[in-house]
């Protein structure tokens, strides 16, 4: 009979287990942990949308819309899109579910995403992003407020050290559309010089031509005109506001008039937390204002501005992370004692105690089995004489719940 073939994950996907999961999940109770603080709630968010929901938001011209999407037509013969990014779903589910009630709204989702990229470090085709986003809030306030919690995210993670925020502005619409039409005029004569990608940016997406990674491109790009050039007196005064909010929160931050946000709804503020921990793709973090989305989605003009970061290489830079310790470990090595472990083993969880039990396999061996995993305190139900008895093992002199773990015990033989 022919070998039966196992069939192997799908390339881009991973399996995580051990260390790895408990660094993700380190991650994400962190963010969960950090967004409570600054009153943000919680939102969940189908994986699949309408592949209209991108299309219109990212636009057609956007490599995730035309390269990178997993789109396809369900049986009903609507074309449906695992998301590639939250904000898109965000701003749909703000319209669809009538949330303008809840202006300004603050809210905070993680989650997997897809994408049909090169895997790479850090990157891959099912990946995992935590996202915040205030939606309707027009005011320089909300894009400080959000800077400060990533801010706080990332030294809550032990990662703030070695990461910069770099910081731009895109300006208001006036701003944008005079620099979007220099740009244009200043790409299209030296457009002899630029890569196919730009070329094919250059009437629709053109400030994507600022941030190209082709050496090419980042020279003509070096001699572009800046967004300075054209700022209204109304965007200056609202970059100045960011910065010294960020200023007055004790935030580090460096100007980088490169960093850009290409498509049109875009607006003002646009920042990356960067590292050079991770090779080339240095981006732990990053956002921008976008206040012309979800009129791009149909709705009325909202303000709103937000950031997300990949979680998978959030965990790759936290170096003061430890796996979770067992608390209490409960053996029974005898079998006349192991009801009696099971039901201390669960006195001790509905305590709010991390507890593991060690009732199978050989009695004589469970005692070492449990002394492995190293528990703060071991507890070993035996027969002596036909006496209970019981053992502490402080491994851990230093543990601070010693001595809530020891009243609970007596409790549970008092009682």
């Amino acid at each position: 009979m022919a070998k039966i073939q196992t069939p192997q994950p799908v390339r881009g996907t991973q399996d995580m287990f051990g260390e790895t999961e408990e660094r993700f999940a380190h991650v994400v109770s962190t963010f969960e942990r950090v967004r409570r603080l600054y009153g943000f709630k919680g939102l969940q968010l189908p994986v699949i949308e309408p592949t209209a929901v991108f299309a219109r938001s990212l636009g057609e011209a956007t490599d995730v819309v035309s390269k990178e999407m997993y789109s396809f037509e369900d049986r009903g013969g609507d074309s449906i899109t695992l998301r590639p990014e939250f904000t898109a779903g965000i701003a749909r589910a703000y319209l669809t579910n009538g949330w303008q009630q809840h202006a300004p709204m603050k809210v905070t989702t993680h989650g997997p995403l897809f994408r049909y990229e090169r895997p790479q470090k850090g990157r891959y085709r099912q990946f995992h992003q935590i996202d915040a986003e205030i939606i309707g809030a027009a005011e320089p306030a909300a894009d400080v407020e959000l800077l400060v919690m990533a801010d706080q995210l990332l030294y809550e993670l032990g990662i703030k050290e070695g990461v910069t925020l770099e910081l731009n502005t895109l300006g208001d619409a006036e701003s944008r559309d005079a620099w979007r039409a220099a740009l244009v005029v200043y790409f299209t004569d030296h457009r002899d010089v630029l890569s196919e990608d730009s070329l094919a940016r250059l009437e629709k997406n053109p400030l994507r031509i600022l941030d190209s990674k082709d050496p090419d491109d980042r020279g003509v790009a070096h001699a572009a005109p800046k967004i300075d050039e054209f700022l209204s007196g109304e965007a200056q005064d609202f970059f100045g506001a960011v910065t010294a909010g960020l200023d007055a929160a004790g935030v580090a931050w460096t100007r980088n008039a490169k960093l850009v946000r290409g498509l049109d709804y875009y607006r003002h503020t646009a920042f990356e937390f960067t590292t050079d921990r991770l090779g080339a793709q240095g981006t732990v973090l990053g956002g921008g204002r976008y206040d012309g989305l979800i009129e791009n989605l149909g709705g009325p003009a909202t303000p709103a501005v937000g950031w997300a970061a990949g979680i998978e290489r959030l965990a790759m830079l936290v170096d003061n992370w430890f796996p979770v310790r067992t608390e209490v470990a409960v053996v029974a090595e005898h079998s006349e004692r192991e009801v009696e472990a099971v039901s201390l083993t669960t006195m001790y969880r509905r305590a709010g105690f991390q507890a593991e039990q060690f009732i199978t396999g050989s009695p004589r061996k469970r005692y070492d089995r449990a002394k492995k995993i190293e528990p703060a305190i071991l507890i070993s139900l035996d027969l002596r004489d036909g006496v209970r008895s019981h053992s502490l093992n402080l491994l851990d002199q230093g543990y601070e719940r010693v001595g809530d773990v020891t009243s609970a015990f007596d409790s549970f033989y008092i009682g």
